[in-house]
């Protein structure tokens, strides 16, 4: 089969559970005693492996046979540069996709679920043998593309960060975040657990949780003000706004608790002054590894990125 384009087709891939495990192990042996004798079941492992690994393989000979094919780790995303006209194809689960669009620039990503009877796959619609049909429509530009609002921090010594789901300002480990918070007109000093910023693809995930936490402590305290059923509705992925909330504020006489929820327009941003000596952080989509230091005298403005993932359906 003759090629089709000459741009640069990644696929992303990562290691299994049953990878991770043998390289800490060494041995695939020794793996299966560690997860045996905890009460295990490694032929789950080995079932996990081995869908994902058929799904690798049958994506690099569909994809190889189309463009030229680059396979990369998640492990070096933060380092790799994409090409402008690449195509992305990620193998996963769904963080993967986010943990892999907040690097991109513009160039489309495809995602594939690796086994679809274990991962339901919000952002996967694709399996590995879709991909001989799929690639070519997208290289025609005649597949449908869903547009994903990203959020972006921007700190005050030129450091900048993206988050396809979500940004996290906060301390490194357990222990309190002190900051000061400002919101339009509005300011204040904190000691909390840290603030989460949600775009609209994140907002059904770890902030939709933090909003089901607290309603559900209204209802376990039976709070008399009922004229709000706690919800929150889930934004769309290319909304023109975020949202944040405060995890655990903790109130005294020089902290308060009446600025930890709200929304951030475009063209608006969230502006967060650190007051923590050691181990404050940003992080974004659960990536720790991948963290800006946010120590005294750093200051984040975190808005709405100037650039979207484009995500093809």
């Amino acid at each position: 089969m003759e090629r089709i384009t000459e741009n640069k087709i990644v696929l992303i891939v990562r290691e299994t559970r049953l990878e991770e495990l043998t390289s800490r192990f060494n041995t695939v042996s020794q793996a299966r005693f560690y997860v045996e004798q905890l009460g295990g079941d490694f032929a789950d492992y080995e079932r996990e492996n081995d869908a994902y690994q058929q799904a690798v393989t049958l994506a690099q000979q569909s994809l190889g046979q189309i463009g030229r094919l680059q396979v990369v780790q998640r492990t070096f995303l933060p380092n790799f540069i994409f090409g402008p006209d690449d195509i992305v194809v990620t193998i996963g689960q769904d963080g993967l996709v986010a943990n892999t669009l907040k690097y991109l620039d513009g160039q489309h990503l495809v995602g594939v679920n690796p086994d679809p009877s274990r991962y339901d796959g919000k952002l996967l619609p694709f399996h590995a043998r879709d991909l001989e049909r799929i690639i070519p429509e997208v290289i025609r530009g005649r597949r449908p593309v869903n547009s994903v609002t990203m959020a972006k921090a921007s700190l005050n010594n030129g450091q900048t960060l993206y988050a396809v789901n979500d940004l996290f300002i906060g301390p490194k480990s357990h222990g309190s975040a002190r900051y000061t918070i400002r919101h339009g007109d509005r300011s204040e000093r904190h000691s909390s657990s840290g603030v989460i910023v949600s775009t609209g693809m994140g907002s059904t995930g770890w902030f939709s949780s933090l909003v089901a936490g607290a309603k559900g402590l209204l209802s376990a305290v039976n709070t008399p003000d009922r004229r709000s059923t706690g919800d929150f509705p889930p934004l769309k992925w290319d909304s023109c706004s975020l949202v944040f909330t405060v995890r655990e504020p903790f109130p005294s006489h020089t902290t308060g608790v009446g600025l930890v929820f709200g929304t951030i327009e475009g063209g608006k941003a969230l502006t967060i002054e650190s007051h923590m000596p050691e181990r404050g952080v940003i992080f974004s989509d659960g990536i720790e590894t991948d963290f800006l230091e946010f120590n005294s005298g750093a200051k984040a403005s975190i808005g709405i990125a100037e650039r979207q993932g484009m995500l093809v359906a």
